[in-house]
């Protein structure tokens, strides 16, 4: 039978960032449906929320250890089919291991835990339970970023030889963390965010978006990490080496102290024959270059892109998508999967196409490799999982 997808969240109270764009993403293609909340610890703030979203008050639960267990003992058709994690980091692998247990599907921030020993112990539990995780890596939701990946699996650019990522921001140029900041303050604290701050929050998108894209893997890194804000107690900026398994070489810069820098994410690939670049600030575009002929655009919503980008288009071409389209792609295909599997069928590749435990799991290792390299004398390290 088909039906929508019942969801539930943990995080995402009012005054959040993320909990917002979130529910935005899931309500976008009339698939999902929010049915459930621990939206706060503060059991006033998770009622409040939930009034907001018009859900009834018995459905708003004071934490999420009480929300899995009830859930639980509803009528499949009723309760949650899966739940969307939207807190700090330190609050991701208990609540997203329980969810696993009580026989629910997971969708998750990233980065997937705090360490990469929790992370493994995650895709052992998914594996155990039978049970799907996604993890929001959302510039891989871009139809010019599945179109880019495209070209390069069908060799239109030919080997590749150079890869170039960088990620610059400028919000946390000064310490705005000893402020009211609160996504400062918990981005800044190692005690939520964990052993990385710019390379974790930011410089994970860029190492995922250059493995995505490409199909190669990062085998050898040279890292250096720095702290540039005076009294932050994790790195706001980095620029690292890269080493790929196929012997092609790259550069990934990540800063968060880049003065007026908004989020404009930028990845360029050379290969022998031609090369390709993305940006997030044009994200609707995709630049092929050639040596023998003049440079193409490609643009979002044209006939002529692959079947996988047009699967993540929603309107004509001219008419921008982003962010939160971005965003919705993974919460669709997500959600598709789940009920495909519901109703016995098997899922096709272009909604399968999320990121999973695996892409978590080395996002973990990126983020404990760069960290060691960067209090390293070694020049290179081996990029160990």
């Amino acid at each position: 039978m088909y039906r929508k997808i019942n969801m539930g969240m943990i995080g995402g109270g009012i005054g959040s960032f993320i909990g917002g764009i979130h529910r935005m993403a899931a309500n976008l293609d009339g698939h999902i449906n929010l049915v459930c909340g621990a939206f706060s610890s503060d059991a006033d703030k998770c009622v409040a929320t939930g009034q907001q979203l018009y859900l009834p008050k018995e459905n708003c639960y004071a934490s999420y250890e009480q929300m899995l267990i009830e859930e639980k003992a509803k009528p499949v058709s009723t309760r949650m089919d899966f739940v969307s994690i939207v807190t700090p980091n330190h609050l991701h692998f208990a609540p997203a291991k329980m969810a696993m247990e009580q026989g629910f599907h997971v969708l998750l921030d990233k980065p997937l835990t705090m360490t990469l020993a929790e992370a493994k112990e995650l895709k052992d539990i998914a594996r155990s339970t039978g049970k799907r995780l996604c993890l929001t890596h959302t510039y891989t939701g871009y139809p010019m970023i599945k179109e880019a990946k495209f070209q390069i699996a069908n060799a239109s650019i030919g080997s590749i030889r150079k890869v170039f990522v960088k990620y610059p921001q400028g919000w946390l140029s000064s310490k705005i963390e000893d402020s009211d900041q609160k996504q400062a303050a918990w981005r800044t604290d190692p005690k939520r965010s964990g052993i990385a701050g710019c390379m974790g929050d930011i410089g994970t998108h860029a190492f995922n978006l250059i493995e995505y894209v490409t199909g190669l893997t990062v085998s050898a890194l040279c890292a250096n990490v720095n702290t540039v804000v005076e009294g932050r107690r994790l790195d706001d900026d980095g620029s690292v080496l890269l080493q790929f398994n196929n012997g092609a070489t790259g550069i990934l810069t990540a800063t968060q102290i880049a003065t007026g820098e908004e989020n404009n994410l930028t990845i360029q690939v050379y290969g022998e024959l031609g090369g390709l670049e993305w940006q997030h600030q044009d994200a609707n575009s995709l630049l092929l270059k050639w040596s023998d002929r003049p440079m193409q655009v490609y643009r979002a919503g044209s006939d002529y892109l692959s079947d996988m980008a047009k699967h993540n288009c929603r309107t004509p071409a001219g008419h921008p998508e982003g962010f939160i389209e971005a965003f919705a792609n993974i919460y669709r295909n997500f959600a598709m999967t789940l009920l495909a599997e519901t109703i016995g069928e098997i899922p096709d590749n272009k909604i399968l196409d999320f990121p999973g435990v695996e892409d978590g799991i080395r996002g973990m290792a990126f983020i404990e490799n760069v960290i060691a390299a960067g209090s390293s004398k070694d020049k290179w390290l081996n990029f160990v999982v």
